[in-house]
């Protein structure tokens, strides 16, 4: 993979205390708030490439904000955009999808040359899970047969990266997945990687609700994951793609060796 010095990289974030690793490393830090356009201008100043992710928050919320960073990409002179985003956007029901379609729509009336990362769904996202089996209960879920194409963080930055810092990329869309599982697959492989079996407890979308409850998932919460769950048991997450390789000139990390990496992150940290 092609690589470029610090010294020609610039993050922007919303605090640069907590990125002074980065600042150790050469690269610029740069404050930005999506919410204060003005701050946008400055952190966009000079840039010719940039990767814009998602923000945090409702829908509207995100929405507000991916229009003004759109703007300020504009107004600086952005020659490239490339944006993460969910699968299938423009065709998903998932409950993201009508943030990600927004910003697809803007960054395209800009006129910016533009790649799309319609990222999966990232492994992390269910370490609670994990982390739920190795305390001894199953994998709980009410996504009935619907498959996910989980995959780890570092291969979609690396895709990402990879994009960002090659060529012939203009104009295009990456359909970021692995072959698609189920949640008895996911299940199993990682019964594999623990040397046990997992039992998967398949409950509606009530009996989740509560058993989320039971948990300690705060109630605000629950709607957002019973959406999830509803998403995929629809089929929103079943996209089979073999674009990482097309990025990373190999397949994404295999499932089994995902697992391990967390599980060993999991029972290690301490």
């Amino acid at each position: 993979m092609k690589t470029i010095p610090t010294d020609q990289l610039a993050v922007s974030v919303l605090d640069p205390k907590k990125a002074e690793e980065l600042s150790a490393r050469g690269i610029d830090v740069r404050k930005g708030v999506f919410d204060h356009p003005e701050t946008l201008d400055a952190a966009f100043a000079g840039v010719d490439r940039i990767l814009l992710v998602s923000a945090d928050g409702d829908n509207e919320t995100r929405i507000r904000q991916h229009a003004n960073a759109v703007a300020a990409a504009e107004r600086a002179g952005v020659g490239f955009i490339a944006y993460t985003r969910l699968a299938t956007a423009q065709e998903s029901t998932n409950l993201f999808a009508p943030t990600h379609q927004a910003m697809e729509n803007a960054i395209l009336k800009t006129g910016i040359p533009y790649s799309f990362l319609r990222n999966n769904w990232y492994l992390e996202n269910d370490i609670s899970s994990i982390q739920g089996v190795l305390a001894g209960v199953p994998w709980v879920t009410s996504a009935g047969d619907g498959k996910v194409g989980w995959a780890l963080q570092q291969d979609y930055a690396e895709a990402a990266a990879a994009v960002l810092a090659g060529s012939g990329h203009e104009n295009t869309v990456y359909e970021l997945s692995v072959k698609p599982l189920t949640q008895e697959e996911i299940a199993s492989a990682l019964g594999t990687v623990l040397e046990k079996e997992v039992p998967v407890l398949q409950l509606d979308d009530a009996a989740y609700a509560e058993a989320m409850s039971g948990a300690g998932v705060p109630d605000f919460v629950i709607p957002i994951l019973l959406a999830i769950q509803k998403s995929i048991r629809e089929g929103s997450l079943d996209v089979e793609s073999n674009d990482f390789e097309k990025l990373l000139g190999r397949p994404a990390t295999p499932i089994n060796e995902v697992l391990a990496q967390i599980v060993k992150g999991l029972t290690t940290t301490g």
